[in-house]
């Protein structure tokens, strides 16, 4: 089956990937995606819904990834939370973002456009 939903864990080096079909069914499972192959693996997918933890460099990965067609839905950290084992981000982390929980909590954040993002940057 297609895959609908793709959870990501955005780290600096290493981004685990976890897609999920209509049915819930883990089609795609990548602990350990380098981030030279991160677009790579996105763009070989049918355009689908793509979740991941809100922060700083998730704006430059939803520009890149709309590129391709897909929608990403951003969860705010401390709906994350909640999920981490021992502190840490993994799999079921990913796992949880990627079978589309918790993505109608909180509010929704809006993409910023590369010149808006690093002139906010100059305020710190």
């Amino acid at each position: 089956m297609a895959i609908v939903t793709v959870g990501i864990d955005l780290a600096k080096n290493v981004f685990a990937v976890h897609g999920v079909d209509s049915s819930g069914n883990a089609v795609l499972i990548r602990p350990h995606v380098p981030r030279a192959k991160l677009l790579e693996l996105i763009a070989s997918l049918p355009p689908c819904l793509i979740g991941m933890e809100a922060c700083s460099g998730a704006h430059h990965w939803v520009r890149q990834f709309a590129t391709f067609g897909h929608s990403v839905r951003w969860m705010a950290p401390k709906f994350v939370a909640p999920y981490r084992l021992s502190g840490k981000r993994g799999k079921k982390i990913v796992s949880t973002v990627g079978n589309g929980h918790d993505f109608s909590c909180g509010r929704q954040f809006c993409l910023r456009v590369c010149g808006n993002q690093s002139s906010n940057s100059d305020h710190f």
